[in-house]
């Protein structure tokens, strides 16, 4: 089998034409493609060679993304196929050209609705694959997709695991997940539940919402230390324009222990659709509009006449006031 993703292109990986490269990440190579006898496009994820060559990571890869494409729901990417051809070991799923990770590349920061948006979408998503006992172990603003419809979808479940259940021989950054967006649990070894991906969503959001990292360093143990010590930055330093209370769902989000965050991923869903409920509420009052006007017109000749009325009022009574209190 080639060690370069290139000589693949124009190969099939089972039924799947692979057109060009889209991507790579630690462990497989990602492809634009399309069924041999369809045209729906679709993307294939490969596995590297060193891994394919693996045999329990081999196992535990095809497991998980098996694991992974039983998961319906209108926030994750649907796989289509889990497959072995030759030395080649892929999945295949839908296409969605575009990724959070590259749209902050494009534009930067997000707008808070947009951001609110993104996260109740992938939060959805988490909530379903916990309930269905599926962690991500890796999610990061290049494993949220976004669909043409403004979805956000999430993928990419169960690699991380796949990678951390085989020899240590990749090192700690390839067997627990991507290092600025580990847990605490994770940077120590300790046993995972769905909190841990609500811990990685804080760091995804704020990376979103203020184009940084809450901990940045090029030493993985560094890194390491500063999620499981260092308290982060709150976001409104970066960005004052953010409001208070969606810097304290981040901030909920990237506690140190487990049980100082949200409970549970329904948890945080209902906290950030009353966030964004509240948030078009003030909008809806912000900027009242007489019926029939819009905002641009001059105020109605009856609503000034009531303001002139009121002020007369005012100041007889406080004459009024004045002469009662000089006769005393």
């Amino acid at each position: 089998m080639t060690n370069a993703p290139e000589d693949l292109i124009g190969q099939l990986a089972g039924p799947y034409r692979l057109d060009r490269l889209l991507g790579q990440g630690g462990f497989s190579w990602v492809f634009g493609g399309r069924h041999d006898r369809e045209e729906t496009p679709v993307a294939v994820k490969v596995l590297k060679p060193r891994f394919a060559g693996d045999p329990q990571f081999r196992r535990r890869f095809q497991h998980e993304a098996e694991v992974a494409s039983r998961l319906t729901h209108p926030n994750v990417v649907r796989i289509h196929e889990v497959g072995v051809d030759g030395d080649l070991v892929y999945f295949a799923m839908d296409f969605h050209p575009d990724s959070l990770g590259s749209l902050l590349a494009r534009q930067g920061p997000l707008p808070e609705d947009r951001l609110l948006r993104i996260a109740r979408d992938i939060t959805q998503a988490l909530a379903y694959a916990h309930a269905q006992e599926v962690i991500h172990r890796d999610l990061k603003v290049d494993n949220i997709l976004l669909a043409e419809d403004g979805r956000a979808l999430l993928t990419d479940f169960g690699i991380a695991r796949a990678a951390s259940s085989t020899a240590t021989g990749t090192g700690p950054n390839m067997t627990i997940g991507t290092p600025h967006y580990l847990s605490p649990e994770q940077a120590q070894g300790r046993a995972l539940d769905g909190r841990a991906d609500l811990y990685a969503l804080g760091v995804t959001l704020y990376k979103a919402a203020t184009g940084e990292l809450p901990f940045r360093s090029t030493d993985w143990f560094e890194l390491a230390r500063m999620h499981v010590e260092d308290p982060p930055t709150p976001p409104r330093t970066h960005r004052p324009e953010l409001s208070g209370r969606f810097e304290r769902v981040v901030l909920r989000c990237l506690a140190k222990h487990p049980d100082d965050r949200y409970p549970s991923a329904e948890a945080l869903v209902a906290e950030l659709s009353e966030l964004e409920a509240g948030r078009r509420h003030t909008v809806d009052i912000a900027v009242p509009r007489m019926r029939g006007t819009t905002s641009n017109q001059p105020m109605s000749r009856s609503i000034r006449w009531l303001r002139v009325i009121a002020a007369v009022v005012l100041v007889v009574v406080v004459a009024l006031l004045v002469v009662t209190f000089a006769r005393r």
